[in-house]
C-alpha cells in the first residue's frame, strides 16, 4: 500500500498506544475484526470512513488528528530543526529546552 496508509496505521497505533489501549480493545470498540484492525495499522489497508471516526471518537481525537504526520520526518531533518531551534534560542529558552527535553528522557 502506499505512504498514505503506512503513515496512517503508524498514527492510529501511537495514538493508541498512547491511551493505553490494546489492538483487541480498540478493534472491539469500534466493531471490527483484530486481524483487519492489525492490517490496518500494519499500512496493509485503509480504513473505511465510518471506521475513521469510530477511531477518532474511541481515541479521543479529532479525524484532523489521525491525519497529523508531522511527526513523522525522518532523523536527519529532526536533527537540523532541533539544532536550528538551539541556535536561535534565548539563554533562557535553552534553559528551558533542556528541563523539558531531560524531564522526559527520565520518565520513559
Amino acid at each position: 500500500m502506499g505512504n498514505l496508509t503506512t503513515a496512517l496505521g503508524q498514527r492510529i497505533k501511537e495514538l493508541r498506544k498512547a491511551k493505553k489501549l490494546t489492538q483487541a480493545q480498540l478493534s472491539e470498540a469500534i466493531g471490527m475484526e483484530t486481524t483487519n484492525f492489525c492490517k490496518l495499522e500494519n499500512g496493509g489497508q485503509l480504513p473505511k470512513e465510518e471506521n475513521i471516526e469510530k477511531i477518532a471518537s474511541v481515541l479521543d481525537v479529532s479525524v484532523k488528528d489521525l491525519f497529523d504526520f508531522n511527526h513523522l520526518k525522518p532523523r536527519d531533518i529532526l536533527e537540523e530543526e532541533l539544532i536550528s531551534a538551539i541556535k536561535n534560542a534565548s539563554d533562557k529558552d535553552i534553559e528551558l529546552y533542556h528541563r523539558i527535553v531531560f524531564s522526559l528522557v527520565q520518565h520513559c
